[in-house]
């Protein structure tokens, strides 16, 4: 068996060193493996046998992190994968810190406390993963994992909510601290040592609010004792949130030590004094933004004047800059300051290290906020003020130090009891700091005497006055002292305040050793002056100080002494005691024992007389306690009471006393005070009990009768004050509602004295006497329902006897305000603690009737209670929870909360879960039967499925929730079980129950769809986790769906359709148990629906509505479910219909499934289209689903607009406009439509349409819709907006003659292998490209839109294995479009900017040609054996549409001969020559150089030989007696030869006319060699053939007869080629007219400035087994004639980039243009006609001067001016060839002699038969025929093969004829005769011209227009010519009638 490092095995055999085992619960993974390759584990089995557990013994932190570190693996490193480096990191940082602490576990060495750190820091650190990684909540107890299924569901939920909260919202922390640390101080004039003194100040009142922090600085400015850092560091403590503020300062004062003058020279003595430095302050609030540890550095000022240092703090706080100035430039303070949060042994255990190392604390001064019991403090402080002198008969003032010592009473100093402050150890004596020449000196230094309180009495400060001589000796002169007592004879101690005190005058040389000697003398004025006769003297010198006492044992209050004194005076007792009241609290405290046994002693003594008075004493102090800064004096009361406490008949006394209150809550007078008896009867009780219990003790349990009596009587009062009612908030609710708050915490104390029933019976007595009233004192309802809860929470109801008790009252009162809805926060928490004393499968008695007690009281008003709560609008938050903050009104406690959270409401659902957990079937059966009718047994039924259909919602719990969504599920699905009984009892057959039972199916169908139900989403040991525990829930609930349904029979009807969709969304779920459960329901649907209606069309229909929405919501659909229904349909006698249909499902899921995996793409590309287009016919064709339908047009026009593809965004709306009509129907909202009518949609869509056509340049078709929206405006007399439409289509009219337009290309692409969606499987499309995407562009956007396509190396058709194949493979290729409507493209004087949009627009069919050589290859001549397969592709659709591809319907191939192939390269080549020169002679041209190299490539062609290599293949005889069928072709071909030279000897003519003198060398070559060129055809005397036949162009060009053959001029002789060659560009240098000379052809390279050679531009070279005549690459213009020529400019490319990228993807179109081919001219170049004579020919326009005319009558043969197309007749094999109509001609207007860029119409086809015209490539178009760059078929610029080569410059070059018709002769001129054809016509930019005659022209109904209307033409199309100056030569000179132009069809539109 095969294991990886981790893996946990269980052994079941051991043998040899070998074991034999298997996997941890996988049994079937069994095998053996040594035994040394595993560590056994201890480990326990739960459930022996097939369904046993092995749990591991170990603890069960480190089971977790086992686990977890396993799932994290895994999701870690996708992490990496997905690029989120950030928390990869981090992750990996925190799993390693996981295995180091797991290891320090598993070692075992850590102490308890250590092992319970690391616990949390693992916990800590686990939790943070697991929501960072998007895992469940682990709810945990004791850093330990809980399983849910030993503790109670509300226990559970509050542990999860416990950490979802300490998740979220961390506890902001009360107690702050400041962390100091003293750096150094930067100064340039150090040089002495310093003391530097830290404190923190309140501005506000002006006072300093902590101890000082103490610390001495080297002569460098660096801390004296860096060894020591508690003597640089300090921590200043106990800071409350109040004292974080911005008037809170740091305040630091630094003291010299060194000479009086800073500046003075050093004395010889080493005298040294404290002086004045600096000062710095800065604001606790610049450190509450960062609490950054970063060093700050502070200013240091210096007062100006020394007098002020006193206050210079406050002088710079208030910025009093006149009063202080920088110390220096440079001088600094460098501190480390941070704040911490929280109680200080949070700090020490989160900061250890500052402990550790050493810090001082820094006290606030006096007690803190919360004076703990036990701490012992004797602090006194003294702050040294200041003191007024006299000059002591100097004449200037004196310097005066003060010297401070503590002196006993013995008069011995007491050593080391000065505090200068933390930091700095304790001194003996302090001296002050020094003021110079100052009689009135300020110090305000504060100082802590810590003396201990044995030290305390009779102990005294003494301060001695000396001045400080700044001459050489340095000496100090006593002058003066002070002294104060510390404690009074009557033991209090020095008041706190200010102090003047008297100076006593005195010699340096008197002692004072001997205090007895001025003690007697008086210490302070006002203080026995007039008794003391020696003060007189001192009474003009006076020194003050403030003393303040922090002591825990002194007290400075004589109301105090007197009472605790009492004893002795026995006649003030009861002023004492009045006077208790006004003691401060923090005095009471201190002697808070000592108070109560005053209070006890008095009162056993007298009680008669003082018991009243000691009573409101006692309920003093216990109030006292109340009070938060006292609150932890209570557990020194309860010790007190406990231990202390001997008041063995004190009971007697209280117990009257407290029942003559309460007797007496009617009094108005009195309630204040009673108000202050109820709140302290808890400590009232509990000095009642502990005094009850010490007298039973002491005299044997006597009077226990009379005890339990009086207790008796005392709660007969309590309960009959309880049960008075009032309304409103009146002053007895006010003391109901303070009883109630403190009542539950007299349980415990009863209890000590009574049995728990009795105890339990009493309380239930109590509580049951409270009024039932709910509209009265809503405070006190609350104050009342706090009550129970506390009594619910209390000792008392944990037991389960008297639990049983009081559960009925206490449910009593929780139904009465569920009942209302109000408190229901307390009521959800009340719940809760009943329910998390109930332990799940508890099967105690006790335990069972308390939940029968619970489901009789609550369950009904529970689920009331949640259906309310969650059908309110929740606050905003995750969870909201209200903490109960006491609220004190006149006194009373109340909590009136009345907004519930999200969190309550969990509550609520816990403990409803609960109940139904701990309900068993004795209970379920108990509830059923309780329903007396049923009525009430369906109202509960429907209101608890409610109830569980809003449990299983996912905002019901946090999503990381899942252990609590589990257990809810748990509970839901047996709960169901149990009433579905009582579904089949009781509402089947007669009673049956359509309502209940639809209710039950939801229940059902929406439980199993819960996400938290769907295992295959889990990991695998989530899912072993959930399957071991629960198993598969949803398996469980399908199963039970399966058997209600089995139970309707005949009521099943009734579910049939509306059940289809759920239970259909239930089929779906990928788990086969559950699949096998629902196909027979689906089955039994059909069988049901068929024996209903005899069909499944409802049935149908909802499936495919819920198929289409569960693919919307992107949920799961799996496909195999339909082949177990087909299995099933088999056997029926329906079998073919219900076959049908699963059919039809199959095929939508398939395209859903597709649909769905291509939108998960990111980008809009050509499959997320495609597939919405095979959706959207799929709902429109075969399922005839218009709201679907419609819904997807939408979808893809938002998919176009995206892609920015507005044309096809146009054309599918279309689709939506041609489903309305022109009606005032009105129309629901739908989609982003609002409600609106028919009219008013289609209005919307139409202008929406226009505006896309706009954006994509398909103005013709914007001017159709703008045409018909304008009729609809004209026919309601809206002629505002018929005007605006109007100019609407003027504005696209101006566009058209414009702007540019880009003409795009055409690839056809191949999708062969299963790998591809469905819609695209092995078949192959016509896609439209993008503006300026060539071949390799869109062969790569193809390969990045399918990365794991393969692309194909050829253009041959795949065989099968290709289509079988596991894989995807491309195959790409252009293609040519063949418009439908030539008699717009061979039309005379249309713009090329019209004829544009119908080269492009509306194709239906597109070619490609492959040559290929068939019998032997002559190596001389290959053009014998060189033939050419055309494959033609029909769409299903024309281009463009709804999208920029369509599929291929139809290919048609047909193969043509070399000699048809020759003749169609002469045609084109013929006629490219007739567009050049007729451009050339109306100046149309400005460059001559393309015409140049064209006749050169033509004249010149040496490389292949030329005409020559035709002659020799076809004219010889050999060829003719072989193949007698060519006879008529081969004519043909000799016919376009002798044209050639025709149209050459007539190109030269007006070449020599135009051409440059520095061109006229090369034309003298041209001449030359056209001669020999004749010579090789046979023609002698070629002039006189023109003489003999002088036909001209229209401007004077040449006609040759042809022995009346009519012209068949191909098509793609007008197409003009936008892409430069390098041979088109305009020549770049100018040259001199020169003679004629004979140049070589290679000065050709230079007169067109390009860098080619002649050899590589003209004369390359045949290759063997290549030519140019069959080249099948040629590019592709996809710029409009009126573009500028630089529009599609591109270089040429290497030859070895001409190969790679024809290897790559059959890229035709790359190679460059030849010199043929005429560069489109910028719009600025267009010339107008300019019609120059030719003296050598003849011309027959009679408006000419007399030399120029010449009349022929001789009829033309061929002419330039041929504009039909070529028509192939079908079967028969004839060619029709259509009279050619006379070219318009042009008017005088100058308008109209603006020449078209594009070049004449081409000629027509000369092929017969079915052959279709040839073109050369399977590109759109070709722009040479004469290069090449394949290395199969290379060719060359301008060779003589070359140039007779094919060359297609438009789009066909014939078309297939309706019918069989001979060929006939017909005069070219000849307009009436023009055979009738419906494809002639122009085609209107929306209809779809037929390939045949039968085929339905898919117009859209939108665009198509009513045979009646006859609008204006649009575009214009003329079907006549207009008359032109220059006429043909066989026109007769009479003026011929012009006729009328031919209506144009609604049609043509």
């Amino acid at each position: 068996m095969s294991r990886w490092i981790g893996d946990t095995v269980q052994i079941l055999e051991k043998c040899d060193g070998e074991v034999f085992g298997f996997y941890l619960n996988y049994f079937i993974f069994q095998g053996i493996f040594p035994s040394n390759y595993i560590h056994l584990k201890n480990a326990c089995v739960k459930n022996k046998g097939q369904f046993e557990m092995v749990i591991p013994t170990e603890d069960s932190v480190i089971t977790e992190m086992t686990s977890t570190l396993r799932d994290w693996g895994t999701m870690w490193k996708q992490l990496y994968v997905r690029n989120e480096g950030d928390l990869f990191h981090r992750l990996w940082h925190i799993m390693n810190e996981i295995l180091d602490l797991r290891r320090q576990v598993l070692v075992g060495h850590l102490t308890h406390d250590r092992m319970k750190d690391v616990k949390r820091h693992i916990t800590a650190r686990l939790d943070w993963g697991n929501e960072q990684l998007g895992l469940d909540l682990v709810p945990r107890k004791e850093y330990a994992m809980v399983d849910p299924e030993e503790i109670s569901i509300t226990e559970l939920y509050r542990l999860m909510e416990h950490r979802h909260r300490k998740k979220d919202t961390p506890v902001p922390a009360s107690s702050h601290h400041l962390f100091v640390q003293m750096k150094s101080l930067m100064c340039s004039n150090l040089g002495e040592e310093l003391e530097v003194i830290f404190s923190l100040f309140d501005s506000k009142e002006n006072r300093p609010i902590s101890e000082r922090f103490f610390l001495r600085l080297n002569r460098n400015g660096l801390p004296k004792c860096p060894e020591k850092p508690e003597r640089h560091c300090s921590l200043f403590v106990d800071l409350g949130s109040s004292e974080l503020r911005k008037d809170i300062y740091i305040t630091v004062h630094i003291i010299r030590i060194g000479r009086m003058g800073a500046g003075e020279k050093k004395n010889a003595c080493n005298v040294q004094y404290r002086r004045p430095f600096g000062c710095a302050v800065l604001s606790i609030a610049d450190l509450l933004a960062g609490d950054s540890k970063d060093d700050l550095v502070l200013k240091v000022y210096m007062c100006n004047t020394e007098s002020d240092w006193y206050q210079i703090h406050e002088n710079i706080i208030k910025k009093l800059n006149a009063r202080y100035n920088l110390t220096g430039s440079n001088a600094g303070l460098a501190v480390s300051l941070q704040l911490l949060h929280g109680d200080i042994e949070q700090i020490r255990r989160e900061y250890t290290s500052m402990f550790t190392h050493g810090v001082s604390i820094t006290r606030k001064l006096g007690f803190s906020n919360i004076i703990m019991p036990g701490e012992m403090r004797n602090d006194l402080y003294i702050t040294v003020e200041r003191g007024e002198f006299e000059k002591g008969g100097k004449s200037v003032a004196r310097n005066v130090e003060v010297t401070m010592h503590v002196v006993d009473s013995s008069g011995q100093i007491l050593k080391d009891f000065i505090s200068f402050g933390s930091g700095e150890p304790p001194a003996s004596e302090y001296h002050s700091f020094v003021l110079y020449h100052n009689n009135g000196p300020r110090w305000a230094e504060l100082l802590k005497l810590p003396i201990p309180v044995d030290k305390f009495r009779g102990a005294h400060i003494r301060c001695e006055f000396r001045h400080c001589s700044t001459k050489e000796k340095g000496e100090k002169k006593l002058f003066g002292f002070s002294f104060v007592p510390l404690m009074q004879e009557n033991g209090r101690t020095l008041p706190d305040g200010t102090h003047e005190l008297i100076v006593h005058k005195c010699e340096e040389n008197t002692n004072l050793q001997d205090s007895g000697r001025y003690l007697k003398l008086p210490f302070s004025k006002g203080i026995f002056l007039g008794n003391n006769s020696q003060a007189v003297k001192t009474t003009k010198e006076s020194f003050w100080i403030t003393s303040f006492l922090c002591s825990t044992k002194l007290t400075q209050n004589g109301d105090m002494l007197d009472l605790l004194k009492w004893r002795t005076h026995p006649d003030k007792i009861a002023g004492c005691l009045s006077k208790l009241k006004e003691i401060d609290g923090s005095e009471i405290v201190k002697f808070l024992q000592d108070t109560l046994d005053t209070l006890f002693g008095i009162l056993d003594e007298n009680s008669q007389k003082y018991g009243s008075k000691v009573f409101d004493c006692l309920v003093h102090i216990i109030n006292l306690l109340q009070d938060s800064k006292f609150h932890h004096f209570k557990p020194v009361m309860d010790t007190y009471i406990e231990s202390h406490f001997a008041g063995a008949l004190a009971y007697r006394d209280l117990i009257k006393v407290l029942k003559w209150h309460i007797d007496r809550v009617t009094e108005v007078e009195l309630h204040e005070h009673i108000q202050e008896v109820l709140k302290a009867q808890e400590y009232i009780f509990k000095y009642i009990v502990q005094s009850r219990r010490l007298f039973s003790i002491a005299t044997g349990g006597q009077n226990e009768e009379e005890f339990r009596c009086c207790i008796q009587e005392l709660l007969m009062s309590v309960r009959f004050f309880l049960s008075q009612e009032s309304k409103g908030a009146s002053a007895l609710s006010q003391l109901q509602a303070v009883f109630l708050s403190s009542f539950p915490s007299v349980y415990s104390e009863l209890l000590k004295l009574f049995d728990v029933r009795e105890v339990a019976n009493l309380v239930h007595d109590t509580l049951g006497s409270l009024p039932t009233v709910m509209h009265g004192d809503e405070s006190l309802q609350a104050v009342k329902l706090q009550s129970i809860g506390k009594t619910v929470e209390s000792h008392l109801y944990t037991n389960p006897d008297s639990r049983y008790i009081l559960l009925p009252v206490v449910l009593h009162h929780l139904h009465m305000h569920l009942q209302e809805q109000k408190d229901l926060i307390m009521c959800a928490r009340i719940l809760s603690n009943i329910f998390c004393l109930i332990k799940k499968n508890s099967s105690e008695k006790s335990v069972l009737e308390e939940i029968d007690v619970i489901v009789n009281s609550l369950l009904d008003i529970l689920l009331r209670t949640i259906l309310e709560i969650t059908s309110r609008p929740q606050p905003s938050g995750s969870a909201m929870r209200l903490q109960f903050q006491d609220v004190t009104v006149k006194g009373i406690i109340i909590h009136n909360i009345s907004v519930i959270g999200l969190s309550e409401q969990g509550e609520f659902v816990s403990c409803l879960l609960s109940l139904l957990r701990q309900m068993t079937d004795r209970h379920y059966q108990q509830l059923l039967d309780s329903f007396n009718t049923k009525e009430n047994l369906r109202d509960f039924l429907l209101q608890i499925f409610t109830v569980f259909r809003i449990l299983i919602r996912p905002e019901m719990f946090p999503k990381d929730w899942t252990v609590m969504r589990l257990v809810a599920n748990n509970v839901i699905i047996t709960t169901v079980l149990y009433l579905s009984d009582a579904l089949r009892k009781n509402f089947l057959n007669e009673n049956f129950d359509y309502k209940i039972w639809d209710s039950y199916f939801f229940l059902a169908v929406i439980f199993i769809n819960q996400l938290c139900l769907q295992l295959e989403m889990f990991t695998p040991s989530k899912k072993k986790k959930v399957l071991e525990k629960y198993g598969d829930m949803r398996v469980t609930m399908g199963c039970e769906i399966f058997s209600m349904w089995q139970n309707l029979g005949e009521h099943k009807l009734h579910f049939i359709p509306a059940l289809i969709g759920p239970f259909l969304e239930v089929t779906l779920i990928p788990q086969p148990d559950l699949r096998n459960v629902m196909i027979p329901i689906f089955h039994d649907m059909m069988d049901w629906e068929q024996r209903r209606s005899g069909n499944f069309k409802q049935v149908e229909a909802k499936l495919i509505d819920k198929l289409d929405s569960l693919m919307s919501e992107g949920k799961v659909i799996c496909l195999s479910y339909t082949n177990s229904l087909s299995s099933k349909i088999e056997r029926e006698t329906w079998r073919e219909s219900g076959v049908s249909l699963i059919a039809t499902v199959t095929r939508l899921m398939e395209r859903l499934l597709d649909y769905r995996d291509c939108m998960k793409m990111g980008e809009v590309d050509g499959k997320k289209i495609g597939c919405t287009v095979s959706l959207l016919n799929f709902y429109k064709t075969e399922l005839n689903k218009e709201e679907m339908y419609i819904r997807y047009i939408h979808k893809l026009y938002d998919l176009h607009l995206k892609a920015q593809n507005f044309t096809e965004a146009a054309y599918t709306l279309l689709l939506y406009d041609e489903l309305l009509e022109w009606s005032d129907r009105p129309l629901r909202e739908f989609l982003n439509y609002p409600m609106q009518t028919e009219w008013q949609r289609k209005e919307c869509l139409h202008l929406t349409i226009i505006q896309n056509f706009d954006r994509g340049k398909c103005w013709e078709n914007g001017i159709i819709l703008c045409r018909k929206i304008a009729e609809q405006y004209e026919s309601y007399y809206d002629y505002r907006n018929l005007s605006k439409m109007r100019m609407m289509e003027a504005s696209l009219y101006d566009k058209i003659m414009d702007q540019q337009r880009l003409e795009p290309e055409f690839f056809r692409v191949g999708f062969y292998g299963k790998k591809f969606p469905f819609f695209l499987r092995n078949k192959e499309f016509v896609c439209r490209g993008h503006d300026y995407e060539r071949l390799e562009a869109f062969q790569q956007r193809m390969l990045n839109e399918f990365p794991h396509a393969i692309a194909m190396q050829h253009a041959n058709q795949p065989d099968e294995t290709i289509f079988q194949a596991e894989a995807q493979y491309l195959q790409i290729y252009a293609v040519t479009p063949i418009p439908e409507n030539q008699e717009v493209l061979q039309r005379d004087g249309i713009p090329d900017n019209i004829k544009s949009f119908y080269k492009v627009n509306h194709i239906w069919r597109f070619r490609y040609d492959r040559p290929f050589h068939k019998g032997t290859k002559d190596k001389e001549n290959e053009f014998k054996s060189l033939w050419v397969e055309r494959t033609t592709l029909i769409l299903v659709q024309s281009l463009p549409g709804i999208s920029r591809w369509f599929e291929v319907e139809k290919r048609e191939v047909v193969e043509m001969s070399p000699l048809e192939n020759a003749t169609e390269v002469l045609e084109n080549k013929n006629q490219q020559l007739r567009t050049l020169i007729s451009q050339c002679q109306t100046r149309q041209m400005q460059n001559i150089n393309p015409l140049t190299m064209c006749l050169n490539g033509v004249i010149d062609a040496a490389v292949n030989g030329g005409v020559a290599r035709y002659q020799e293949a076809f004219f010889v005889k050999e060829y003719i007696l072989n193949h007698p069928e060519d006879g008529e072709k081969i004519t043909r071909l000799r016919e376009l030869m002798l044209e050639q030279a025709q149209i050459l000897e007539f190109g030269l003519a007006v070449h020599e006319k135009v051409v440059p003198q520095d061109m006229r060398p090369l034309h003298k070559k041209l001449v030359d060699q056209f001669f020999v060129m004749k010579s090789s055809l046979g023609i002698q005397e070629f002039s006189a053939c023109v003489q003999a036949s002088p036909v001209h162009f229209p401007n004077g060009s040449p006609r040759v007869c042809r022995n009346s053959i009519p012209v068949s001029m191909s098509p793609d002789g007008a197409r003009v080629i936008p892409r430069r060659s390098p041979l088109s560009y305009p020549a770049v240098n100018r040259y001199s007219s020169s003679s004629l000379s004979s140049q070589a052809s290679a000065e050709v390279s230079n007169i067109t400035g390009q860098s080619e050679s002649s050899d590589e531009v003209f004369n390359m070279q045949p290759s063997p087994s290549t030519s140019s005549l069959s080249s099948t690459h040629s590019a592709s213009p996809n710029v409009t004639s009126s573009a500028p020529s630089s529009a599609r400019a591109s270089p040429l490319l290497s030859d070895k980039h001409k190969h790679s990228r024809e290897n790559s993807c059959l890229s035709p179109r790359e190679r460059p243009c030849s010199a043929i081919y005429p560069t489109p001219l910028e719009t600025s170049q267009r010339m107008l006609f300019n019609h120059i004579g030719d003296g050598a020919l003849p011309r027959s326009d009679s408006n000419l001067p007399g030399p120029d005319k010449a009349v022929n009558t001789t009829p033309s043969s061929w002419s330039l001016d041929s504009g039909k197309e070529a028509r192939n007749t079908s079967e028969s094999g004839k060619l029709i060839s259509p009279p050619v109509p006379p070219r318009p001609a042009q008017t005088a207007s100058p308008a109209r002699h603006i020449a078209s860029v594009s070049p004449s119409p081409a000629g027509r086809s000369p092929m017969k038969g079915s052959v279709q015209s040839f073109t050369p490539s399977p590109v759109e178009y070709h722009s040479s025929g004469l290069i090449s760059n394949s290395p199969v078929l290379s060719g060359s610029y301008s060779s003589g093969i070359s140039s007779l080569s094919r060359c297609s410059t438009s789009e066909t070059s014939g078309f297939e004829s309706q019918g069989s018709e001979p060929a006939v002769t017909v005069p070219s001129y000849s307009v009436s005769e023009e055979p009738v054809r419906k494809e002639s016509k122009t085609p209107p930019p929306y209809s779809v011209y037929e390939r045949t005659l039968k085929r339905p022209v898919p117009l859209p109904h939108s665009l198509s227009i009513p045979p009646t209307a006859d609008p204006p033409a649009l575009p214009p199309k003329p079907q006549l010519v207009r008359p032109n100056n220059l006429e043909n030569s066989n026109r007769r000179t009479e003026q011929v009638p012009r006729p009328r132009p031919l209506p144009r069809k609604v049609s043509q539109l």
